[in-house]
């Protein structure tokens, strides 16, 4: 009887330790009736989210406080929401801010300097991040140019890449400094996109890394490439982001493959995953190939599974999911393997 005793605040106490550690990152570009849905939540959408999210006791909490919990394993609130927003379009400031500022919620804007450097249409002004900076909102960096860091500019050699890659990081950290009195040492990839070369630089240079892969982060996220969650279009139903703030941290010990970047011809990538199962029941894991559906993982033995597409992933970005509610109905772990391949020729698609 004690020993089932045990065992049962065994299971609570891991429960509780998951629940405490999980954040969940929110991925915003655009809050805007006029722009380009893919990318996009309207105003309406934008303060029914942020409504739900006060009414419904979650703690918004900054950015900076989640990456020291996650990096230190510390205990967070109960329902940790990070909010971010990429780019630095003026549409933030005009009509996300005012509602975060309504709830006091702390968000972070990741800014590409070139483009506001240039005003192009659409972007705010070093002033305006100011004003958002001074209202206690975190400024961080999406690099000099929004660039694709993967990608060699033709006749580039590996160390001549990453030193462009380098200066871009560094001299957007620099702007931010000299623009705002911040540097949080924050990337976000820009179109999600990186490679182990690149999460190594940027982990020599002190930074975290954020994707656009979904899932909760926590202790078992990898500090170069933070899941957030887009939210945009088909993605910012409600219904659906109720689960999503939920999610809890895949416990994942050990996975094969990392690094997104897909070697040539390569294109059914076979992932194996190795996991703490303390709060999983196996059967109840379900894995999905982004447009190829849902895809039954093979477990290789008690606490490790592989799923591999079925036809060739296409040209561009795409993802593995894999959720699994746990044991106790109070969430579902969520993790994502992100995917990136060039054409057969070596090419890439246009964006």
């Amino acid at each position: 009887m004690l020993k089932k005793l045990g065992l049962l605040l065994c299971s609570i106490g891991m429960l509780l330790s998951y629940s405490a550690h999980a954040v969940v990152i929110l991925q915003y570009h655009h809050v805007s009736d006029t722009t380009p849905k893919s990318t996009s939540v309207t105003p309406a959408q934008f303060a029914e989210q942020m409504a739900y999210l006060a009414d419904n006791d979650f703690n918004v909490v900054s950015i900076t406080d989640a990456v020291e919990a996650i990096k230190f394993r510390k205990a967070m609130p109960a329902k940790s929401i990070v909010i971010t927003f990429d780019d630095g379009y003026d549409n933030i400031i005009n009509n996300a801010a005012p509602i975060l500022d309504k709830y006091q919620f702390p968000y972070t804007v990741f800014v590409a300097a070139e483009p506001i450097a240039a005003g192009y249409k659409g972007m705010m002004s070093w002033q305006q991040i100011r004003e958002l900076a001074q209202g206690g909102a975190t400024i961080a960096n999406h690099t000099w140019e929004h660039e694709h860091l993967i990608r060699k500019l033709d006749g580039e050699s590996d160390s001549q890449w990453l030193q462009r890659v380098e200066k871009s990081i560094v001299d957007t950290e620099e702007k931010i400094l000299k623009e705002t009195g911040q540097s949080v040492k924050m990337l976000a990839y820009p179109y999600g996109e990186y490679n182990s070369q690149v999460a190594s630089l940027i982990k020599d240079l002190g930074y975290i890394g954020f994707g656009q892969q979904s899932g909760a982060a926590g202790p078992h996220s990898i500090l170069t490439a933070l899941p957030r969650f887009p939210v945009a279009h088909a993605y910012a139903d409600i219904n659906e982001l109720k689960v999503k703030f939920t999610s809890l941290n895949m416990p994942v010990i050990t996975q094969n493959k990392t690094d997104p970047l897909l070697e040539q011809g390569q294109w059914r990538p076979r992932l194996t995953v190795k996991l703490d199962m303390s709060d999983i029941h196996p059967h109840q894991l379900m894995c999905f190939v982004q447009g190829q559906g849902a895809n039954k993982p093979e477990w290789l033995n008690e606490d490790e599974f592989t799923i591999q597409a079925v036809t060739d992933l296409p040209a561009g970005r795409s993802r593995y999911n894999c959720t699994a509610p746990s044991k106790s109905g109070k969430g579902y772990y969520w993790f994502s393997q992100a995917w990136v391949r060039p054409k057969n020729d070596g090419t890439w698609v246009a964006e």
